[in-house]
């Protein structure tokens, strides 16, 4: 077991090894002990990241099963928006957010529901931005805010399906590992921006092996760019790639980035949620790219339209 997986394995066996997943009651008081940090750079130094790489970003996690209770005992029960940079040193594990946000679930919070919406607001808030090291956004949704809220795109602008670019059926699919001798550059698409999605991201949660689906947002500038086909065998090449969320929409962009020197370049992952929570990184050259292409995903305060798996 390597550095990462040991530290992610605090809650859980790890699938196949014979382990078994460790036995865990939910506590009835906010626990914050239970968030599990992980170093970034541990993902990174693999595809030799590092503070010298032309990259911004972001990661936004949407909590479906959040809960807490009023000092009468009514549960309130929320959406959660979690928002914070990919400068921070560290991501907090999935199954430890998931088992800290179901601390709040007998957790009296405040005898009315604003002030127990602003108090679990400033505890997850302080807890998360503790645990990271960073500043972490959060915000609560409720039922009501749709009647108030307009849920905005994920990305801006237009996004071609990739497997309606293509001859799907004319073509091989032989990569299940990534590979970026897989990308072929476009001879005849110069001087052009490429805007483009795919639904065909499947990848596998690096501790666990449980397979994780998602949706890739690619957005692409310069003189050489890849041909589409090429990219489409590249996304399904993540298919048996054992790695985080995050991880998997870094390998995409620094691929893109080394191979085909763009001028600008975006690339965003709408994960499927798994355990009531799922995880969207994007990661870009520059931050007007980011902001002009992802603001309602990377703003608090913001409803995001979801994927159709989402």
């Amino acid at each position: 077991m390597n550095k990462i997986e040991e530290i992610a394995s605090k809650h859980l066996g790890k699938a196949g090894d014979g382990s078994v997943v460790k036995p865990y009651v939910t506590p009835d008081q906010v626990d914050a002990s239970l968030l599990v940090a992980i170093p970034r750079q541990l993902n990174r130094t693999h595809y030799a990241i590092d503070s010298e790489t032309q990259m911004f970003g972001y990661d936004t996690w949407n909590a479906y099963e959040v809960s807490f209770l009023l000092d009468n005992g009514f549960p309130v029960n929320c959406v959660a928006k979690i928002i914070y940079s990919s400068d921070s040193e560290f991501i907090v594990e999935s199954k430890s957010l998931k088992l800290y946000l179901n601390s709040y679930n007998m957790q009296k919070m405040g005898a009315t529901f604003v002030d127990a919406y602003n108090n679990a607001t400033s505890q997850m808030h302080e807890d998360l931005s503790n645990a990271l090291g960073t500043t972490v956004s959060v915000d609560l949704f409720i039922e009501q805010d749709l009647n108030t809220l307009v849920p905005h795109s994920a990305f801006r602008g237009t996004y071609p399906l990739l497997e309606d670019i293509v001859d799907v059926d004319n073509m091989t699919f032989p990569w299940y590992n990534e590979n970026p001798d897989i990308l072929q550059v476009d001879d005849e698409n110069k001087n052009v921006i490429m805007n483009f999605k795919s639904v065909s991201l499947r990848s596998n949660c690096r501790v666990t092996n449980q397979p994780d689906w998602g949706d890739v947002y690619v957005s692409i500038e310069g003189d050489n760019l890849p041909t589409y086909e090429s990219m489409l065998q590249y996304i399904v090449s993540m298919r048996k790639e054992n790695h985080f969320h995050e991880e998997i929409c870094e390998c995409i962009y620094k691929r893109l980035l080394d191979k085909f020197q763009p001028r600008k370049l975006l690339v965003g992952c709408l994960y499927t949620r798994r355990g009531g929570i799922d995880i969207n990184p994007v990661r870009a050259t520059d931050i007007d790219t980011l902001i002009n292409h992802s603001y309602a995903l990377m703003t608090p305060g913001i409803l995001v339209n979801k994927t159709m798996r989402q």
